[in-house]
């Protein structure tokens, strides 16, 4: 099921770009505008009535917390505290009893405001101790890694794209064929899992990943490569002369295409895709003296989109299996705010080297934290395996 969810998005991916620049091509980029909204609220309804039938088949999905699940949990949570003796369980007991209700008076003389604020900590607390104490907490957590990459179809990659000199209908294309190549992510996973089982699929897909970005690696430093680490003393001298009101500051990946060109093209040459703007006419950057390092690039991201989606349905199916039913909403909750925290960390990064001769940095930054997710799941299924010897 996650895999056949997974491959809709990926088909979406492709077909969705196709179909709204059809329709701002033949009619006009307002049309184009209305029929996304259009298609936006029919979606909605759509959405609102197949999650009404659904919590109508499935009644226990409106129940919060199953009593026999909690009850479940429970009994696991007593049984660990009691390994550690009765004496230190009745004074910790008697500990936290005292603790919470010093906790009771004292919040009781807060604001409301504060009240609320010091609620939200707490849960926030229990949340991240709840996913802490899971045994897929490294599979999570070298998932959520992966979301500090420049190294994908978003803004990031496409305005660099475009001073490199590539055009627009052609990074459409490599959009088009990136999804593809998530498409057969979906179908090695499957294949993957019948075969192998599912810790081996995600390190047979971890191993693909990598090495698919080594591609990236060697765009670096082929020939064609904008990379000029001496700019990087220059662009920081200049932006803090920029600040006291003299110097020339440079554009970044996302502001200029020449030297002489404005900082944004005309608003009806703008195509907006899920992720990425794709710009009709918009003006590309001089043409580089070889186009090697920037076709290693797009190489290595279109082919590692299938052990990536291969890895991140691994590691879903993981966290699906694994957690207690009752703390599966609070993990996920967790999972998806790490997720979200690690993907602002790549747009500081590029914040923090915007120009296009600084991207082979963000590149080989971005590879490091990927080899780091990878680590942490390489880590995690040394433990499942040295736990499934134990057990036997």
């Amino acid at each position: 099921m996650n895999a056949t969810m997974r491959r809709i998005d990926q088909v979406t991916n492709i077909l969705a770009p196709l179909a709204v620049g059809q329709v701002m091509t033949l009619a006009s980029n307002v049309v184009g505008c209305g029929f996304i909204l259009g298609w936006n609220l029919v979606s909605l309804i759509v959405e609102f009535v197949f999650l009404s039938r659904v919590y109508r088949i499935v009644p226990a999905l409106s129940v919060k917390l199953p009593i026999v699940e909690e009850q479940c949990y429970l009994e696991k949570r007593r049984e660990r505290k009691s390994s550690k003796g009765e004496s230190s369980l009745t004074q910790t007991a008697s500990f936290t009893e005292e603790n919470e209700g010093l906790h009771l008076r004292g919040s009781t003389s807060l604001p409301p405001c504060l009240q609320h604020l010091r609620r939200l900590l707490s849960t926030c607390k229990e949340g991240w101790r709840a996913y802490y104490r899971q045994p897929v907490f490294l599979a999570g957590l070298g998932l959520a890694f992966l979301y500090t990459t420049v190294l994908g179809f978003d803004c990031i990659t496409t305005g660099y794209a475009y001073t490199q000199g590539i055009s627009g209908s052609l990074l459409s294309l490599l959009m088009g064929v990136s999804a593809m190549a998530g498409l057969l992510g979906t179908v090695l996973f499957i294949n993957l899992r019948k075969a192998y089982g599912l810790i081996k699929t995600g390190l047979i897909s971890s191993c693909l990943h990598l090495f698919c970005l080594l591609l990236c690696v060697c765009s670096v430093f082929a020939p064609g490569s904008p990379m000029d680490l001496s700019i990087l003393k220059e662009s920081n001298a200049s932006d803090m002369g920029g600040m006291n009101g003299g110097g020339h500051r440079r554009h970044g990946y996302l502001l200029q295409w020449g030297n002489n060109q404005p900082l944004l093209p005309d608003r009806s040459s703008i195509h907006w895709t899920n992720n990425t703007v794709l710009f009709e006419n918009a003006p590309t950057g001089p043409a580089p003296e070889s186009y090697v390092s920037i076709s290693l690039l797009f190489l290595g991201v279109i082919t590692a989109r299938i052990g990536l989606w291969s890895f991140d349905l691994t590691v879903t199916q993981l966290l699906q299996e694994t957690i207690c039913e009752s703390e599966r909403g609070i993990v996920n909750g967790v999972q998806s705010s790490i997720n979200y925290m690690m993907d602002l960390l790549h747009f500081l990064m590029v914040i923090s080297a915007p120009q296009p001769q600084h991207f082979g940095i963000l590149v080989i930054i971005s590879v490091l934290f990927i080899t780091a997710g990878h680590i942490m799941y390489f880590l995690y299924t040394r433990k499942a395996k040295r736990k499934q010897c134990l057990d036997t």
